[in-house]
């Protein structure tokens, strides 16, 4: 239908907060966007079976999915459960290569059986240890967002994205990236529009080039 309005959902990153998608405004006459959240998972849960509970809160056929960073990871995984209009993936990576050195080697010693996730579950005790205001300055951006401090999550969510076997990207995905990316360095190689100047962070810093930019992408016809 011509005047069909879309249904956008989006993912935010590992454990943050649907609020860095604040500034992303899409023309109300033509999407209706909606914010996925964290679930807490549950005990042994795999990838697939927690992609396949988050997909029971989308409540449309065939909406838009876009996930940034560890949500890029899980809308990919979702896809392959449900039939969407279009998958958006930004600042994350298109398969398991793409993981970067230090995160391989970590996969390789399961360092993610030892990493110190209970330090994010209280920030305001890791501040008072912070060695100058830079570091203060990020912990404090890390509150602003940080949904989910649970260690339980935390455990869960860094093993999986260091185990996630997706061998090739996903055929019909948009990869987004920023050329500055200091997490996932090798992402911009390939199929993917890359985004001058953006970082890790980039849809919350560089919210306008996605609001120039995404209608055109999510209505388009590839």
């Amino acid at each position: 239908m011509e005047n069909e309005i879309i249904p956008v959902y989006l993912m935010p990153g590992m454990a943050a907060k649907p609020t860095i998608f604040d500034r992303i405004k899409l023309p109300v006459e033509r999407f209706k966007v909606y914010w996925l959240e964290w679930m807490l998972p549950e005990d042994n849960e795999t990838f697939e079976h927690y992609a396949k509970r988050m997909i029971e809160k989308i409540e449309h056929d065939n909406p838009v999915l876009l996930g940034v960073s560890f949500g890029g990871v899980l809308v990919q995984e979702m896809s392959k459960h449900m039939k969407l209009r279009k998958l958006i993936v930004v600042s994350s990576i298109k398969s398991r290569h793409e993981l970067p050195k230090r995160m391989k080697i970590a996969k390789f010693m399961k360092a993610y059986k030892f990493a110190p996730t209970q330090l994010l579950s209280n920030l305001d005790v890791l501040k008072k240890y912070a060695f100058n205001d830079t570091i203060s300055k990020r912990i404090d951006l890390y509150k602003t967002y940080l949904a989910v401090n649970d260690k339980r999550y935390l455990d869960w969510a860094l093993k999986e994205m260091l185990l996630w076997d997706q061998d090739e990207p996903h055929p019909k995905a948009i990869y987004i990236h920023g050329d500055q990316d200091a997490i996932f360095t090798h992402s911009c190689q390939g199929d993917c529009i890359v985004v001058k100047g953006g970082t890790h962070i980039m849809i919350v810093t560089k919210y306008k080039w996605f609001n120039k930019h995404l209608p055109a992408l999510m209505e388009g016809s590839n």
